[in-house]
């Protein structure tokens, strides 16, 4: 799967895209860690029936970091710009993780571009003990100090598939910049009720799922955030943990095909 470059003109960043199929567009948003290759069991399933675009965020995979100290609307801001840039008019829009605070950032910032928006083990809301962890953990990978098994660990459960999966996943970990890293994980942890206060303003199709043995994307954050939307839908993958997309592909691609083929607004008007 070839990566494709694009050059910002506002920001003259440059964000590189795995770019597949035809049709309706469908963006995707990978975690903090990971690059676009992570969403290769989607790509290569939602490619038969529409134009799949796999971006790498801001200091992963080839794409340019964002600034030091970026918080989760400048990663916001970045990803409408590339949306803008690609000409896509309005998308599909799926984010894992942190790409799933992006994409509901962008959802609520800029309905005009979202079709409709999926969230895969979307964090919402941490209570104190989970929001200290986490901003912790930010604070060592600022530091320097970048633990790679831990989160493995809390990722994966012990199925050979999951091996198989984890093995690559540590790949891609290994390989991020980590600068680039660092600012998205701080993003990433104090992001989680950045939006959250916002979310009854999406009104397109919405989809949260994430795996009911994933313990900082709980079943309960996403039943949450579904709730509040008139257009809402939860879906807990059973078995599985934070990497649902790759674990348990073939459930996660049936459910995000039936998110895709959800009727909009605007395909009701006359």
């Amino acid at each position: 799967m070839t990566l494709t470059t694009l050059r910002l003109s506002s920001s003259g960043l440059k964000t590189t895209y795995r770019d597949h199929g035809s049709g309706e567009p469908i963006v995707l948003l990978h975690g903090v860690g990971m690059q676009s290759a992570a969403w290769g069991p989607q790509i290569t399933a939602l490619r038969e029936r529409y134009r799949v675009i796999a971006l790498d965020m801001p200091g992963h995979g080839s794409s340019d970091p964002l600034p030091t100290g970026s918080q989760l609307p400048d990663f916001v801001a970045w990803c409408q710009e590339a949306i803008q840039a690609l000409e896509l008019g309005a998308v599909n829009l799926a984010g894992h993780s942190m790409g799933a605070l992006i994409a509901g950032g962008v959802a609520v910032s800029f309905p005009e571009l979202v079709r409709r928006v999926a969230l895969l083990n979307g964090v919402y809301c941490r209570d104190s003990v989970g929001s200290d962890a986490v901003i912790a953990r930010s604070s060592e990978i600022s530091a320097g100090k970048i633990d790679l098994k831990t989160p493995l660990k809390r990722w994966f459960g012990n199925s050979p598939s999951e091996k198989m999966a984890q093995q690559q996943v540590a790949e891609w970990l290994g390989a991020v910049n980590p600068t680039g890293y660092a600012t998205a994980y701080s993003a990433f942890a104090q992001g989680d009720a950045t939006y959250a206060d916002q979310l009854t303003l999406i009104t397109c199709p919405f989809l949260a799922m994430t795996g009911d043995g994933d313990p900082n994307s709980t079943p309960a954050m996403a039943v949450a955030m579904a709730e509040q939307m008139p257009h809402g839908m939860a879906v807990v993958i059973k078995g599985h943990k934070h990497m649902i997309n790759l674990t348990n592909a073939s459930e996660v691609n049936e459910h995000l095909f039936n998110w895709l083929e959800q009727t909009t607004a605007e395909e009701t008007l006359p």
